[in-house]
């Protein structure tokens, strides 16, 4: 069956290393054509995107895929349509994966449990970003050639942040231990809560010198200009200049330390020019990853084959499902789809949206909001 990638913190070690594996060798030039030949993705993004769908859409196209885009903003979303409605018209329409960003933390979680194709968490709210977090690890592998051991420092709006959240179980997961740096308003609780619960190897500190000392890998967190309406700090200028990353304050860290930003960036607030366009900066590093990342994501969501040993290169899946995408697509008449199905086989909708409230990352707030949207 279909595979969903909805969180690192749902991941095994086993299966994070076996994504960047699979990622790093396409990295390396491989490029088995039709791999997914006959396959259809489909994005599905609430919220605005570049890096994250473009990489999508390519890595897609370049194992030949079919990619079809729905345009929230003209689409039946703006006539009052539901998002359970809208992912099981996808389903219906023929989507082998979905791809979902949305700003409700747990949407493609609902969506997963709703629907039999692959649904994949393109960020979903202040929850993880899944595909970022791993295009992180295989930018920080390919340059440091190891995670285990390493002392990483995520700078800036923790508490809002997805990528923070996905990098927190990526990062320690692999062994490295991580350190939040910001303001006080601006990082999580001191008591790991289900809003954000935080692995054994993090420790946080509002000094940005104490937060970078030696440390390996330096995180820029964007600041999130759409909710310093509510006050967290005083003023953009103000966080600037206490927590700016810059080519200055990166003298705290090792003189090999790596600077990353999962982008797009507000130059002059929490990164600098001088920093971001520096030698230390593998930002761009992280960009063309993305593809690769995503690539990898795309094979694992969508490989139906349970008894076969993961690959160990794209190359070799490629040689076993036959490069010229043999595979007949199923017809919509031979697909059973939820949507039209019988009232003892639909699910239950109301029973799955309670089901997914009760998980750890769902709060009470959450849970409330997903089932308005029905």
């Amino acid at each position: 069956m279909n595979r969903h990638l909805l969180g690192l913190r749902d991941l095994s070690v086993t299966q994070i290393q076996h994504l960047l594996d699979l990622a790093q060798s396409y990295a390396d030039g491989e490029r088995p054509a039709g791999i997914l030949a006959g396959r259809t993705l489909m994005t599905l993004f609430y919220e605005p995107s570049t890096r994250t769908e473009i990489s999508f859409e390519l890595a897609a196209k370049h194992a030949g895929a079919e990619v079809v885009c729905c345009d929230v903003d003209r689409s039946s979303v703006k006539k009052g349509e539901s998002f359970v409605d809208t992912v099981q018209t996808l389903e219906a329409l023929g989507a082998d994966a979905i791809v979902i960003r949305h700003p409700m933390a747990g949407a493609p979680t609902l969506a997963s449990q709703l629907v039999r194709c692959a649904v994949i968490n393109a960020g979903d709210g202040m929850h993880e970003h899944p595909t970022q977090g791993l295009l992180d690890l295989l930018t920080v592998s390919q340059r440091r050639e190891r995670i285990a051991g390493l002392k990483v420092a995520l700078v800036g709006d923790v508490l809002h942040s997805r990528v923070a959240r996905s990098a927190l179980w990526g990062f320690t997961k692999l062994g490295a231990s991580l350190t939040l740096v910001g303001p006080p308003t601006l990082l999580p609780p001191l008591l790991p809560s289900s809003l954000f619960p935080l692995p054994s190897q993090v420790t946080m500190t509002s000094s940005l010198e104490e937060g970078l000392q030696d440390a390996d890998v330096v995180m820029a967190l964007r600041m999130q200009l759409e909710r310093q309406q509510h006050g967290y700090v005083p003023s953009l200028a103000e966080y600037a200049r206490h927590y700016a990353v810059t080519a200055r304050t990166l003298a705290y860290a090792r003189p090999d330390a790596l600077l990353l930003h999962p982008g797009p960036m507000n130059l002059g607030v929490e990164i600098t020019a001088d920093a971001a366009y520096g030698p230390r900066s593998a930002i761009q590093t992280q960009v063309a990853n993305g593809v690769a990342v995503r690539l990898a994501v795309l094979l694992w969501a969508l490989d139906t084959d349970e008894r076969r040993e993961p690959p160990r290169s794209l190359r070799e899946l490629g040689a076993e499902r036959g490069n010229e995408g043999t595979r007949e697509r199923e017809t919509i008449r031979e697909r059973p789809l939820s949507v039209i199905a019988s009232g003892s086989e639909a699910p239950d909708t109301e029973s799955v949206i309670a089901s997914v409230a009760k998980q750890s990352s769902v709060t009470p707030e959450i849970a409330s909001a997903l089932r308005a949207s029905q």
